[in-house]
């Protein structure tokens, strides 16, 4: 998983107002639970964050606060319904001997005989649920389908390991290789990539709805502020 740091300075009031008065000036209200017994509540510059936030990746932040530092994932994100600007950071410490869980991107690697057939790759789930130590969480969960051929697909059983735990549905399925006839009769709505067209659509993902979504901030702010 990759590692980002980050610096918090502590909130000395929690309202509406401090919140508002700290996004103003382009900072992100945030707690951090699970660690300790009382919730830490803090702020980051939202400019340090955004990326983050909106890339495909999932990160293991540590967090500088009060002279230390602390080991955390996100666990929550408000956004404000308008501009999508971050209104509010629910992050859970995490410690090296303890189990969390966290949702990871699904990546599919190697060369089906399906698609050199003109077959379709079809991609159920975007992102997994597992459960596992910080040590053995990957950045992706990455999904071999050199022995698909169409028909053929890979379940969430299929993707057991000695070091994390799948917490999705053990029969739900992760990739398939479909016929073109059956993704079309399946709709347009379906997510249907092939392998090349989806890395080239993450990579330039990141990042961009971001920076776009912290240009402005609509007047209804206080709507996603129920938490500070």
């Amino acid at each position: 998983m990759k590692t980002v740091s980050l610096s918090g300075s502590p909130r000395e009031n929690v309202g509406k107002k401090d919140a508002k008065k700290n996004r103003t000036i382009g900072r992100v209200p945030c707690v951090m639970y699970g660690g300790s017994k009382e919730q830490k509540q803090f702020t980051v510059e939202e400019k340090n964050l955004v990326k983050y936030v909106w890339s495909p990746s999932v990160y293991h932040f540590k967090i500088s606060l009060d002279g230390q530092e602390y080991n955390a994932v996100v666990q929550d994100l408000q956004f404000h319904p308008v501009s999508d600007r971050i209104l509010h950071v629910d992050f859970l410490e995490i410690t090296d001997d303890k189990p969390f869980s966290t949702s990871l991107p699904v990546t599919a690697v190697g060369s089906s005989p399906g698609l050199a057939k003109g077959g379709k790759l079809y991609k159920n789930r975007r992102k997994l649920k597992v459960k596992g130590l910080l040590k053995d969480m990957p950045e992706k969960i990455e999904v071999d389908i050199s022995k698909l051929d169409i028909n053929d697909s890979i379940k969430v059983k299929d993707l057991q390991t000695d070091t994390l735990s799948f917490l999705d549905p053990q029969t739900s399925v992760v990739i398939a290789i479909k016929s073109a006839q059956a993704m079309a009769a399946m709709g347009a709505d379906m997510e249907v990539e092939e392998e090349e067209e989806e890395e080239e659509a993450e990579e330039g993902e990141e990042g961009a709805e971001g920076e776009e979504g912290a240009e402005g901030e609509g007047s209804s702010e206080e709507e996603g502020e129920s938490n500070e």
